[in-house]
């Protein structure tokens, strides 16, 4: 176990023992195992722990049909072929009168929080100009239905989305470039991605707590990156790294990116 955890952060050692504790009930019983909604880091994780030649095998799924950030994992023996319905998820949708009040993305994340739910039991939330669309846990999804009644004091019903009502699109895309630094340090990292932000920037902005990597704020400029790495920077934009290529002639990392932006 030491040997295994020794490539992985101290922070992500016990979601690393819980993955392994999934991995190991699918084994025993012979059945597969739907775990939270997941994102893109801990989904790196559990595709190195799992493995895809192995007995034991790993799907994604985040309900929408495009990509979705955060999707559940279903963990299945090899033999088993993994079906939509076992990923357990309820896609939601809420109307509200747009014509007075316009929701955003941290609006219906609050209300969703305030019912008492663990940011793991629901997926995506995709705002439109008078729709919300977003994933809960199947388990969750009556509780969520009887207890959201309003939004950012505005009123609203919730129903399930059928399979014939047409998914909001993502929001963000990513612009993929590739960059160089001299380290996976957060400011570096930072600073490499952004031509308009200097080191010394970056520091400030990691120092003041406004900088989140994976949806955890990070404040020590030295933190030490790792691939499908989500960086927020409040006020700029969201950075993700999709891919460490090498390094180039000057021994500097050669990192494959993506920069989220609004459409």
């Amino acid at each position: 176990m030491d040997h295994l955890l020794q490539h992985f952060r101290p922070d992500e050692h016990e979601f690393i023992e819980q993955v392994l504790e999934w991995k190991r009930q699918v084994e025993d019983f012979y059945a597969p195992k739907t775990t939270p909604f997941l994102d893109p880091r801990q989904r790196t994780i559990v595709q190195s722990l799992i493995g895809t030649n192995g007995d034991t095998q790993v799907a994604f799924h985040g309900g929408f049909s495009d990509y979705s950030e955060r999707q559940r994992a279903l963990i299945y023996p090899s033999y088993v072929e993994p079906v939509a319905d076992e990923f357990q998820f309820a896609m939601l949708s809420v109307r509200y009168p747009s014509k007075f009040v316009q929701l955003k993305h941290p609006d219906v994340l609050g209300a969703l929080l305030s019912l008492g739910l663990e940011r793991a039991k629901f997926g995506d939330i995709r705002v439109g100009t008078d729709i919300v669309q977003f994933v809960v846990a199947r388990e969750v999804a009556d509780y969520v239905r009887a207890n959201l009644t309003s939004i950012a004091k505005s009123k609203v019903t919730v129903q399930e989305v059928d399979s014939s009502t047409t998914l909001l699109p993502a929001t963000e895309e990513w612009q993929e470039s590739v960059i160089t630094a001299s380290s996976l340090r957060l400011d570096t990292v930072i600073a490499s991605s952004y031509p308009a932000i200097s080191r010394q920037k970056a520091a400030l902005y990691i120092e003041s707590g406004k900088v989140k990597v994976n949806y955890a704020v990070r404040e020590q400029t030295s933190f030490e990156l790792h691939e499908a790495d989500l960086i927020s920077i409040r006020g700029v934009g969201r950075l993700f790294i999709e891919s460490i290529e090498g390094r180039t002639k000057k021994e500097k990392l050669r990192l494959k990116i993506g920069k989220m932006e609004r459409k």
